[in-house]
């Protein structure tokens, strides 16, 4: 939860947009700032504070206590100008707290932190639980020392600097990634602890909760593995709701992950039993649910101990997954870079290796951490950098694959997931689309059903295009055309325009948006009639209406029902 406190009315009146905005997320508190701070401090993860960045300072400070627990700040002058992240940067989470303050009050936000001042990622904030000298090596990495890269455990990292990795191990700061117990002190050393091991737990009705954490907790030690590596506990679906199971679950704060008897039976296992296969009809519970996914089984099955010598109630196995490379497909809008939304950015900034068409990573270049791997290439070489982003993965890489608009229309999604397996993570982030972007410049032409065509035969044959969008004149859908004419293809766009028109009258509205949200965007509407192709290129989307769309006052509307349309008339 966000504390929000002000002592002002214009305080008052920021800290209302934040509570409607984040109406699940926030609760404001009222009464004597001193004491509404005092209390917002004690109950909330974080805070947002209207007042004058002293004020917060002398109010916060004596409740100070350890960065590690207290609650993250940010503070916002009353004029909504600034969003200072003050305490907890990065384990408060203070510092996206003021980029995300910044972006719904248009404030600036202010971070001072080290790390993020120069780009370089907290070894804090990678998402991973974090042991050792943190302040140290972090320090280290700023300072352009070299430091020791230990990959125990393969996990895909962002870009780090080009002076990790640089030392041998053992010689200076170490950033150690690994799922095993260390020992020392942890001077000089940061370990990061990779959600690499599935726990597999089997369980009798009835069976304690410190029975079964008991026995998990043991057996990661005896193994010297950590219990922070644990992702997941994982169980046979009769026992989802063991109370000793989903009690252990809570208390490691991992999720708890289920599977069918079926889905077990089939997994091979070393040590099978009759009794669950009686019980739940699975011949194996713990070792089969750690299995399902594959890996390394690190801790056979395994039974509890009671103390007064009964029967065990619990049984558990361990199984090392190895590290996955992920492969994040990225749109990155249509230009415009306030277009470009915060999810790409943080994808780009998460990101090892970017892949893209050279004209797009110079869009984005100023947003990569220092030491992103770029790999780009020019016009005509998607399925190659399809290939190239999927093969970084499968090496364990963070990936970053972008294309203009969304990823998934026209672009660079397609050909990337024809090529990936499921040995590697992928993830999408949509972008604004050239259609959509068109759109809103045009008016709201695509209010009813629509459709979007290219009218490249590069990729697709004519004669399926010519089909498709007959197809759409017959179904009277708004018609948005991609890649629409270029120097050595400038007879499509004529033929299908001939097409609509056998269907739609001269008069009806055509759109012609070009460089969409870019410096040199221009657009104007026309008609069906009136539209001279020669005018149009490869930068450009053509939308032509349906046949109740109208130009209202330069604009293109295309009404949402006909009902609207005919009251109109």
């Amino acid at each position: 939860m966000i504390g929000l406190i002000s002592a002002t009315v214009a305080g008052a009146a920021a800290r209302d947009r934040l509570a409607a905005a984040w109406p699940d997320l926030t609760r404001v508190y009222e009464g004597p700032v001193a004491d509404a701070v005092r209390r917002a401090f004690g109950e909330c993860s974080q805070l947002v504070c209207f007042l004058a960045t002293g004020a917060v300072v002398r109010l916060v400070s004596p409740l100070l206590s350890d960065k590690a627990s207290d609650p993250g700040v940010v503070c916002v002058d009353e004029g909504g100008r600034f969003a200072v992240s003050l305490v907890g940067g990065h384990g408060g989470g203070a510092n996206e707290l003021a980029r995300e303050v910044g972006r719904l009050l248009g404030a600036e936000p202010v971070v001072t932190t080290a790390t993020d001042a120069v780009g370089v990622p907290g070894l804090d904030t990678l998402g991973l639980p974090v042991e050792g000298d943190v302040a140290g090596v972090s320090r280290a990495m700023l300072d352009g020392e070299p430091v020791a890269l230990e990959l125990e455990s393969s996990w895909p990292l962002p870009a780090l600097p080009a002076n990790v990795g640089s030392a041998v191990p053992g010689a200076g700061p170490t950033i150690r990634v690994t799922d095993r117990l260390v020992d020392g002190d942890g001077a000089g050393e940061v370990v990061l602890r990779p959600p690499s091991l599935v726990v597999g737990v089997g369980a009798s009705k009835g069976a304690p909760v410190d029975e079964v954490l008991g026995l998990v907790e043991g057996a990661l030690a005896d193994a010297g593995l950590s219990v922070a590596s644990v992702a997941v506990l994982a169980t046979v679906d009769a026992k989802a709701g063991e109370p000793g199971i989903v009690g252990a679950a809570e208390r490691l704060g991992v999720p708890l992950v289920t599977y069918s008897a079926d889905e077990l039976a089939g997994v091979e296992v070393p040590n099978p039993s009759d009794a669950p296969l009686v019980a739940v009809g699975t011949p194996s519970v713990a070792e089969a649910a750690a299995l399902v996914g594959g890996g390394e089984l690190l801790v056979p099955k395994r039974k509890s101990e009671r103390a007064d010598g009964a029967p065990a109630m619990a049984t558990c196995a361990v199984v090392r997954r190895p590290g996955r490379g992920r492969l994040a497909v990225v749109g990155l809008g249509p230009g415009a870079r306030d277009l470009l939304t915060p999810r790409a950015e943080a994808e780009l900034r998460r990101a090892s290796v970017l892949v893209g068409l050279d004209q797009y990573v110079d869009q984005i270049r100023d947003l990569l951490r220092p030491g992103t791997r770029i790999l780009e290439s020019g016009l005509g070489a998607e399925e190659e950098r399809a290939r190239t982003a999927v093969a970084e993965a499968r090496k364990g890489q963070a990936v970053a694959l972008i294309g203009s608009g969304d990823a998934g229309v026209y672009a660079m999604a397609s050909p990337a997931l024809a090529e990936a397996s499921d040995d590697i993570d992928v993830v999408g982030v949509p972008g604004i689309t050239a259609a959509l972007a068109a759109g809103a410049i045009l008016g709201a032409p695509l209010g009813h059903d629509h459709v979007s065509i290219s009218l490249s035969d590069l990729h697709t044959p004519w004669h399926v295009i010519e089909r498709r969008v007959l197809a759409a004149a017959e179904a009277d859908l708004v018609v948005t055309f991609y890649n629409p004419r270029s120097r050595g293809r400038d007879w499509q766009l004529p033929k299908a325009l001939a097409i609509l028109g056998a269907h739609r009258e001269p008069t009806t509205p055509v759109g012609v948006v070009r460089n969409a949200s870019r410096p040199d965007e221009s657009s104007r509407v026309t008609t069906l009639a009136g539209l001279d192709p020669a005018t149009v290129d490869m930068m450009t989307v053509v939308t032509v209406g349906n046949t109740a769309t109208r130009n209202i006052a330069g604009r293109m509307v295309t009404p949402r029902g006909y009902r609207w349309q005919e009251t109109a008339r």
